[in-house]
């Protein structure tokens, strides 16, 4: 009896000509050479012509550009995906600025909210309600035990565009790819998850092409109860995992961080990752119009795991400038759905009552733009259009340069768009939005709006966490990537308005994040790694670079 061969990832080779062509990990299409195509069975099987990479990265984007729609490019991409990895992260890593919106924001919104009717092959590990006291024997149907990154959903709050349950699935899969295309963590490291407990979205449960259970949502002690079993059995499975949890709904966000942040590795991206990109945004922002954090008051639209992630980073940094919590928190207000968050008002959550102020109640966020005179307005709402001319107008008129931030995903949801705050400012807007938007003109001068987009954050950190085994994900490690970030805008992207640097530099950017994240887990004593000699150079030797390996070799 012959054993399989297998790779370092543990994953065994394709048994036959026709397997290696598919599966995605393995598959190099018209790229396998010749002497490949006689050793693996494949002579026949493939047209004559050996392609290179470059051949083959052509076609896909003249494929790609042909597409009429959004969502078409999507199906066309993740199509790739599903059939070679190493041709779609080739890709991707040469064209991120144009497919990032397509594999990401905003185009992932439209693609989850139509899942079912463009699922074409599965992709990602689904856990269900069903499947209560036998997480741990399912999860070792994933066919790699090498797995140093998790990115599970439940679905709940997906976006700005709420309950999609089942179909939530292209968060996990187009994070964890932002990961190896942002940071170069191996794509077989990599593991999309959604526990599925059922939705309360009526119109999904009456669809029937919905790929998930038609039940609503499980709750209570039972829900936490089946985060409990996949915590404990991820741990087990896949020892010292990093687990990013992704657009859970605020009733389970902020318990779940809390509950399980000290016990495991593990972080929530909407809450810190979106507070860290933000911040560092707002740090840029600095540069721009002048003055110190302690001299701002910022007002969010917006209450939610986003706006309290944002703000709670803001106090931390205050707080580390020698401001007390108290006096850190004062510099920060918000209006949620019922108006100005102020002390004495009914019903009021935990996490918001730290920014509760004395202050009379206003009903909405024009009276309190016209009250609080913010320096910042962040949106974070999911509410489009809020940001209307009169409030950006009222901006303008109290600051010189309004720091106006729009941050709802996806595109459909943002409070402004970038031509709205320049335009409306008469170009004297410092401006981000969470999905992209165009350059804008102003009086002949060019505004390059900043996407505050957590790809900046989340991957880096990641890098840095997976190179050093850290044992737990600090807020400390975030303020770091922030500053990291804010550090790394070039002054001639500082003259064009923006407050993150080019997407072309991501890489450079990941990797000065890792290392940074990297020395802060040092510094804590948190790793389980030692230290390298070289650590930037350890940490760049780590990353993954999409090239097809020559199988004659192996």
């Amino acid at each position: 009896m012959t054993t399989q061969k297998k790779t370092k990832s543990n994953r065994a080779l394709p048994a036959k000509g026709v397997d290696w062509l598919h599966n995605p990990v393995f598959n190099k299409g018209t790229a396998f050479t010749e002497a490949e195509r006689d050793m693996l069975g494949l002579r026949g099987l493939l047209p004559p012509h050996v392609q290179s990479m470059d051949e083959q990265a052509r076609r896909v984007m003249g494929n790609f550009r042909s597409k009429p729609s959004d969502l078409e490019r999507y199906i066309q991409i993740v199509g790739l995906q599903d059939r070679n990895e190493t041709l779609f992260y080739r890709v991707v890593m040469d064209n991120l600025e144009e497919l990032m919106p397509i594999i990401y924001t905003p185009t992932v919104g439209k693609a989850c909210q139509e899942y079912g009717h463009i699922f074409r092959r599965s992709r990602g590990f689904y856990i269900s309600s069903n499947d209560r006291g036998q997480m741990e024997h399912i999860l070792h149907h994933w066919p790699t035990r090498d797995v140093k990154v998790i990115v599970v959903t439940d679905g709940e709050r997906i976006l700005g565009l709420g309950d999609l349950g089942a179909s939530g699935m292209g968060i996990p899969i187009g994070k964890l790819s932002l990961y190896t295309a942002c940071a170069g963590i191996h794509p077989m490291q990599c593991l999309p998850i959604t526990i599925d407990v059922g939705t309360d979205n009526e119109t999904l449960r009456n669809d029937p092409l919905y790929i998930g259970l038609r039940q609503k949502r499980i709750r209570g002690e039972a829900y936490d109860a089946i985060i409990e079993e996949f915590m404990i059995a991820v741990e087990k499975i896949f020892p010292g995992v990093l687990v990013q949890f992704e657009d859970f709904g605020n009733c389970n966000a902020f318990r779940l961080l809390e509950r399980y942040r000290d016990r495991a590795c593990t972080f929530n991206d909407d809450i810190q990752g979106t507070g860290a990109v933000t911040l560092a945004g707002i740090l840029s922002a600095l540069r721009i119009t002048g003055g110190k954090l302690r001299e701002q008051r910022v007002l969010f639209l917006g209450a939610g795991e986003a706006g309290i992630g944002i703000a709670e980073n803001i106090v931390n940094v205050l707080v580390e400038e020698g401001l007390t919590p108290a006096e850190a928190r004062k510099r920060v207000w918000f209006v949620d759905s019922k108006g100005l968050v102020v002390k004495g008002r009914d019903q009021l959550t935990e996490h918001k009552l730290h920014y509760a102020h004395d202050h009379a109640p206003c009903a909405d966020l024009f009276p309190a733009v016209k009250s609080i005179k913010p320096t910042m307005l962040i949106g974070a709402s999911g509410q489009a259009k809020s940001f209307t001319r009169e409030i950006v107008t009222t901006m303008a008129s109290l600051n010189e340069r309004p720091v106006i931030f729009a941050l709802s995903n996806p595109t459909s949801k943002a409070e402004c768009t970038a031509e709205e705050a320049y335009t409306w400012t008469n170009g004297r807007a410092v401006f981000a939005s969470g999905s992209p938007f165009s350059p804008v003109t102003v009086n002949g001068k060019l505004h390059v709006p900043g996407q505050g987009n957590n790809a900046y954050i989340f991957p880096g950190v990641g890098l840095g966490i997976l190179c050093t085994g850290a044992r737990r994900v600090t807020e400390s490690m975030f303020i770091v990537a922030a500053r990291t970030l804010a550090s790394l805008i070039r002054p001639e992207e500082l003259a064009e308005g923006r407050v993150y640097p080019s997407l072309q530099r991501i890489h450079e950017v990941s990797h000065a994040i890792a290392v940074a994240v990297a020395e802060e887990v040092f510094a804590k004593k948190l790793n389980a790694h030692s230290r390298p000699e070289d650590l930037p150079g350890y940490i760049r030797s780590q990353m993954f670079k999409p090239e097809y390996p020559d199988y004659t070799k192996k």
